[in-house]
């Protein structure tokens, strides 16, 4: 069983309609490992751990993201938690004071999916309201300035926002009819608007409606559509595109031409997606072995992940990864901060198994990320 309502660890298909999913939430423990120098593991402290530890005793943690040195988390009730660093007002609590332990924001229990970025966070409401705050300068947080915020703001006045991502000084949304939107900085193209233009309020990307999961890089997209292509944009260096090419693009490219692939994640400058056969495919840098491959060579074009085809729950750290196979956990990958949860400081190149127990649910990591949450 899967949280099917956070855009970091769902299991969905083509034309899913996240909203549309949110009737049913699940309840689960929060655990933790990894960097924890802001105290963004919620401990209480500022230890770094290199195994699994509980946040509290709660049971009711619904949906989790995680940004660079914060978390940002929504329970059952549908209120909206947040820990870690404060120094940008990411924690939306009215301040810039950092937290060792979870804090609710407002009162509210309206709150469905979250999304924290490096020091900045936005969050929908159940009833498709788009909110941002934080670290602003670069008109990140979409709301047509540059004023930074400590408290949640919402992003115009639209009721159809059902999906966000970002990455390093922009970010792209997903309303409910299928559309494709982005602001913020755009040296790279990563705004896929065929300029590098920076726009501090959304701007529609292309006029297409078939656009269905979407995942930010540090400086560059994946988007799957209804049809099943995989598209890309943005920052080339590594050939983290996966177009068998090292060329920046600035409006979104398709990668091959099969129709099978099924949900994008993106670490920082490399890139995973499964098919919808369960087979898992991974490419870009790899100087830390995380791509999984057994090797530190790095790939422009997709290469597949052992042999397995049950690669359903996966995702993306800055140069490290995760994923859950039959409810056993994996993780592969740098492991400076012990944040492969192996209880060592031990790099791999492919993936290795977490404990024995075979209960893992979804994983939450993103690009920005040397920390680890998993509801279980």
């Amino acid at each position: 069983m899967s949280i099917r309502n956070n855009n970091q660890g769902s299991i969905v298909k083509p034309g899913f309609n996240p909203l549309a999913a949110q009737t049913t939430t699940y309840a689960y423990n929060l655990l933790v490992w990894g960097r924890n120098h802001a105290g963004q593991l919620g401990l209480g402290n500022l230890t770094y751990y290199s195994s699994p530890k509980q946040v509290g005793s709660l049971t009711n943690w619904s949906v989790l993201s995680i940004g660079d040195e914060h978390f940002c988390a929504v329970k059952t009730d549908g209120t909206l938690w947040l820990w870690g660093s404060g120094s940008s007002g990411q924690l939306g609590l009215g301040n810039r004071t950092s937290y060792s332990s979870p804090k609710q924001v407002g009162a509210l229990t309206s709150w469905s999916k979250t999304f924290a970025s490096s020091n900045w966070s936005f969050a929908i409401k159940t009833n498709g309201t788009l909110w941002g705050w934080g670290q602003n300068g670069n008109g990140e947080l979409g709301l047509n300035n540059r004023t930074n915020y400590s408290s949640p703001k919402q992003v115009g006045s639209l009721t159809t926002w059902s999906d966000i991502s970002a990455g390093s000084d922009f970010s792209v949304a997903l309303k409910t009819d299928g559309t494709l939107w982005a602001w913020g900085v755009n040296n790279f193209g990563q705004l896929g608007l065929s300029n590098n233009y920076r726009y501090s309020s959304p701007k529609q990307v292309g006029s297409l409606t078939d656009w269905s999961k979407i995942a930010c890089g540090r400086p560059n997209v994946s988007a799957v559509k209804t049809d099943g292509t995989l598209w890309t944009w943005g920052q080339n260096i590594y050939g983290e595109l996966g177009l068998g090419n090292r060329t920046y693009k600035s409006s979104p490219t398709q990668v091959g031409a099969l129709t099978t692939w099924s949900t994008p994640k993106r670490g920082g400058y490399w890139a995973a997606t499964n098919k919808t056969d369960g087979t898992l495919w991974s490419w870009g840098a790899n100087t830390q072995g995380q791509l999984g491959l057994n090797n530190r060579t790095s790939y422009s074009s997709p290469k597949q992940v052992g042999s397995l085809t049950t690669w359903l729950n996966f995702t993306c750290g800055y140069r490290f990864g995760f994923a859950i196979v039959s409810g056993n956990l994996y993780s592969w990958g740098v492991n400076d901060f012990g944040q492969l949860g192996l209880g060592n400081l031990t790099y791999y190149s492919s993936p290795k198994q977490v404990g024995s127990l075979a209960t893992w649910n979804t994983l939450f990591v993103n690009s920005f990320s040397n920390s680890t949450g998993i509801l279980g």
